[in-house]
């Protein structure tokens, strides 16, 4: 009985190892991808679009778990990111290190495809948004970026 015992909590710590390292290997891949410079193709707060003169100026840029979005040449927040792809759908959270809510976690939800980032968040001590949708009255903003091409990205031009 004792060998069954230990064979059964052997296996149950195999899984919980190999689930452990796979969780770890996603969000690996994740971080990965939100790495960089990405420009907002579209962006709405409350439900209400934001205008495209806004649009044009503002910049995500990711280093590590470390997030800045500006606004032109002013910075609109820093943030800690944290990121969770096993969930569904994928949840994010931002530990705000700058800007307004300095000091307050706001919970949302993301999508990366490839160059393209969709993400929903609710206002801080709002609960984390179970879709993409911004709504009058809902307290939540939703927005999507791209990613901007680097200089070593770019084909050389001939001289």
């Amino acid at each position: 009985m004792k060998t069954l015992k230990k064979l059964l909590l052997i296996a149950l710590m195999a899984g919980l190892t190999s689930a452990l390292a796979q969780d770890t290997e996603a969000v690996k891949k994740d971080m990965a991808g939100l790495q960089g410079t990405w420009s907002m193709v579209s962006g709405s707060a409350d439900g209400q679009a934001m205008p495209q003169e806004m649009l044009k100026q503002m910049k995500r840029v990711c280093k590590g778990d470390e997030l800045t979005v500006s606004m032109g040449d002013q910075t609109f927040f820093k943030a800690r990111i944290s990121i969770d792809p096993s969930a569904k759908p994928k949840t994010i959270d931002y530990d705000m290190t700058e800007g307004l809510t300095k000091g307050k976690k706001q919970l949302g939800i993301y999508q990366l495809d490839g160059d393209t980032f969709k993400a929903c968040f609710g206002a801080p001590g709002a609960e984390r948004p179970a879709d993409f949708t911004s709504k009058a009255g809902e307290r939540r903003t939703l927005s999507v970026w791209k990613r901007q091409k680097e200089a070593s990205d770019q084909p050389e031009q001939k001289k």
